[in-house]
């Protein structure tokens, strides 16, 4: 019975991931919760996961990443990565993957594409080369770059935890190192050489504004206050516009004259020009319910609609959801967003898609690029939140250069002393924490702000599932179901199955996910068969980041799917061939290195 619990926990956990009706981390909460419930494990063990050494040292090793950003310590690889760089996509793409990869073997790889994302964005306005040419190879040389150490991924922590549970022991640091250089090599050579021909060339003309990028014209509109208007004399903020027809005012102009933010204030006169974002149905109720005149498109013929939003102490930019935003899954209007941030939200790029509609009404997902105006000053504020991503490289002088090779130095001692066995890599990852507040590479405010929380509970949640999958016996189950049906099969096909199917997985539930279920399985079968369980290990942790054909699959690839203007299947297109090569080289290269 406690088998048959375990598993429907399972399958609901599976749908639940690939449905998404929750974010995968309250998802893996309440999996854990209804797994107390049912008694499959205790109080204890259903909260383990968040005294779990892995959970702690992902933890600790998101914010000595933020104590690489936060010193500029990208700043002088980017400047490394525009001198040698060159023109062409091949030469790009190896300069821009042999940097990012090894920076990704030590520091989180989806702080990494946050990081490069807006100077590759930059990168390639200057070089007149198509972003959409960069970003795939961006996410995937990440990924390929966290395969090389165990502090690379959270995938990697985890698995080194689950190891010790079923008493192996936690991973080296460099444990699987010589498989995980040999395999970025491979995927490097692909990046470099095979997939330029596989990568869309979109969103790459330097001449072209963002407002004509987003079609702004369709939607942005000049109407003047007749003088029949039942605004005249009031505020804007009086006249509830904004709220009643979900439209936004973005300027004023009075004798063309622009007034300065912010605009709720501001009491309308006859002949007061707005510039409003709208949809078509709202812009001809507005004008019928308060007396206001559509204004033919002169103005934005003689001056283009990016230079009247962004002209004196206005601009525009493009921001990203990132995936711990509480944005997500709320509407602008329910989060007051112009209020909350002091900017407007023109437009809602998906993917390749414009998101239609009305803008407020519209739920936020992760990885939607919003197009935004407001003050200048506002996208300072902008740039600090951990919830957004603005796509503009941040200003040197808000970056402590002074501490960068302090932060060096930190993060090389936690790699050494680990790498030596002088102290658990836990240990001095929390030691390089409070060094880096210590020092002042951090601010101890930051320290919060630094914690990828919905990893942590999503870590957190997990590890209770994996408890419960070995104490009812259902991972003694499973594998001796595989044993009977693939019994008769050599070591090397059997590690092919396990590639394969985790592979899968990855694609459709997370990476974490997939490791808390395969791994142990593997090492059972490994085991009952007399084969070598760290070469089943190993298989089930590549396999976990083999994880290229969706932009869901990866964090990484949901990041760079709407800033490179990416159609779901440019992902497949690229990354099939990347992920087939994988399935046929790291099952060789185990065999070859470590043996079954």
């Amino acid at each position: 019975m406690s088998i048959l619990l375990t598993l429907s926990v399972v399958v609901l956990a599976l749908v639940c991931f690939i449905t998404e009706w929750l974010p995968v981390d309250i998802t893996a909460l309440s999996i854990a919760i209804l797994l107390m419930v049912l008694g499959l494990v205790t109080p204890e063990e259903g909260i383990s996961g968040f005294s779990n050494s892995a959970t702690i040292t992902v933890m600790a090793m998101f914010i000595l990443s933020a104590g690489i950003t936060k010193t500029g310590v990208i700043q002088i690889v980017r400047n490394w990565m525009v001198r040698w760089g060159g023109n062409h996509p091949t030469q790009q793409i190896f300069v821009m993957a042999s940097i990012v990869g090894p920076i990704s073997a030590l520091i989180n790889n989806t702080a990494i594409v946050a990081i490069f994302l807006p100077i590759i964005e930059e990168w390639s306005k200057r070089k007149n080369t198509a972003v959409s040419q960069l970003l795939i190879p961006l996410s995937f040389a990440s990924i390929l770059g966290g395969l090389v150490t165990l502090v690379g991924t959270s995938t990697n922590i985890l698995a080194s935890g689950i190891s010790a549970q079923l008493g192996y022991g936690e991973f080296t640091i460099f444990q699987f190192s010589r498989m995980g250089v040999l395999v970025f090599l491979i995927g490097l050579a692909y990046l470099s050489v095979v997939a330029p021909f596989f990568l869309p060339k979109k969103r790459h003309d330097p001449n072209n504004l963002m407002a004509e990028d987003y079609n702004l014209k369709d939607y942005v509109s000049e109407v003047i206050v007749s003088p029949r208007s039942s605004l005249i004399g009031q505020s804007l903020n009086q006249s509830g516009i904004q709220r009643t027809f979900d439209l936004d005012v973005l300027d004023i102009l009075r004798n063309k004259q622009r007034f300065p933010q912010p605009l709720s204030d501001k009491v309308l006169n006859a002949g007061d020009i707005l510039i409003i974002r709208s949809s078509k149905e709202d812009l001809l109720n507005i004008r019928e319910e308060k007396g206001l005149d559509i204004l033919p498109d002169v103005k934005f013929q003689q001056e283009p609609l990016e230079n009247v939003l962004s002209s004196g102490e206005e601009k525009i930019a493009e921001v990203l959801i990132l995936s711990n935003s509480r944005l997500i899954g709320t509407t602008l209007k329910d989060l007051r967003f112009r209020q909350r941030y002091n900017v407007t939200v023109l437009a809602i790029r998906r993917g390749s898609e414009l998101v239609k509609g009305r803008l407020g009404r519209i739920p936020l997902r992760f990885g939607d690029l919003l197009l935004v105006q407001g003050p200048k000053q506002s996208f300072v504020g902008l740039q600090t939140t951990r919830e957004l991503l603005v796509l503009e490289q941040k200003e040197v002088e808000n970056l402590r250069q002074d501490k960068a090779a302090i932060a060096l130095s930190i993060i090389a001692s936690v790699v050494l002393v680990a790498a030596f066995g002088w102290m658990p890599i836990l240990v001095s990852a929390l030691a390089g924490v409070i060094l880096m507040v210590m020092t002042g590479c951090l601010k101890p405010g930051e320290i919060y702000g630094a914690v990828r929380w919905d990893v942590i509970f999503l870590l957190a949640g997990l590890i209770p599932l994996g408890i419960a999958m070995n104490k009812s016996g259902a991972t003694q189950w499973l594998a001796e179901g595989l044993i009977y049906v693939g019994g008769n099969l050599s070591g090397y096909w059997l590690l092919l199955f396990f590639f394969v199917i985790t592979s899968i997985l990855t694609e459709v539930l997370s990476n974490n996910a997939s490791v808390v279920l395969m791994l142990p399985i593997a090492v059972e079968v490994a085991k009952t068969l007399g084969l070598n369980p760290y070469a089943f290990m190993y298989a089930v942790v590549f396999a976990a980041s083999n994880s290229f054909m969706t932009p869901i699959g990866y964090q990484t690839n949901a990041m760079v799917y709407s800033p490179g203007g990416y159609k779901f299947f440019d992902f497949t297109r690229v990354g099939a061939p990347l992920s087939l090569l994988m399935m046929i080289a790291v099952p060789l290269l185990i065999t070859w290195i470590y043996g079954l």
